[in-house]
């Protein structure tokens, strides 16, 4: 477990702690800690609408999302004007990836979630794959920014700044306790020709959830599917 002291305090070793820490009293060496985990969950009215879980087979969200797209025509250095992504168009007669994360620029999801797929993405193409998208529950500006800071090159960004997409999945959930207000939980999924062929969610999703987890949504558990399917 990291020691988080004053010479390394940074984002990334605060979130290992945390997580770790968590992860240590709540093990499945120790139920008396999930028992009262889950008690208090349900006291504090935590818990989640198992919604997102359950769609798999079911038709992906038909949405409008409001994106920053190229345009020379627009004076200065910043030549992108508003305009609107359907997400039919994006579903029409394509397998594509959809991996959703909780924020851009947050420690998981820059070191390892979006890179992961990056780093990926020639490989996961040539199983079968047409596109892959990265969704969160940020505007158009700072999916681009963080993109272009991560030197992202492949893998689109989906700007779900009004949350809508997010909300038709199921997927919102309350992250007030670290400041983030409504985001996206961390899943992925396969969707082909719109339908939801396979799902990748996170475990232990509620309300204002003490930890990130990040076990299923990478990169490597979809290349293992895929690789048989």
């Amino acid at each position: 477990m990291v020691k988080v002291t004053k010479k390394n305090l940074n984002l990334n070793n605060i979130e290992q702690f945390v997580n770790n820490k968590y992860r240590g009293n709540n093990s499945n060496n120790n139920t008396k800690g999930v028992k009262k985990t889950k008690k208090n969950n349900k006291k504090s009215n935590n818990k989640c609408r198992k919604v997102l879980e359950k769609l798999e087979g079911k038709m992906a969200p038909k949405v409008i999302l409001e994106v920053r797209k190229r345009d020379n025509n627009v004076k200065g250095d910043n030549k992108f004007s508003w305009s609107k992504l359907d997400t039919n168009e994006m579903y029409k007669n394509k397998r594509i990836i959809i991996f959703a994360l909780p924020g851009a620029f947050t420690p998981t999801c820059s070191n390892t979630h979006l890179p992961g797929y990056e780093k990926n993405y020639n490989k996961i193409k040539k199983l079968g794959i047409d596109e892959i998208y990265c969704l969160s529950v940020n505007d158009a500006f700072v999916m681009f920014n963080w993109c272009k800071k991560l030197k992202v090159k492949n893998v689109k960004p989906l700007p779900d700044g009004n949350a809508k997409f997010t909300k038709k999945m199921g997927a919102l959930v309350n992250k007030s306790n670290l400041g983030f207000g409504k985001r996206s939980w961390r899943y992925s999924m396969v969707v082909t020709n719109g339908k939801i062929e396979k799902l990748f969610v996170e475990g232990g999703r509620v309300h204002n959830c003490p930890i990130d987890p990040f076990e299923v949504s990478d990169a490597d558990t979809m290349i293992k599917y895929l690789s048989s399917n």
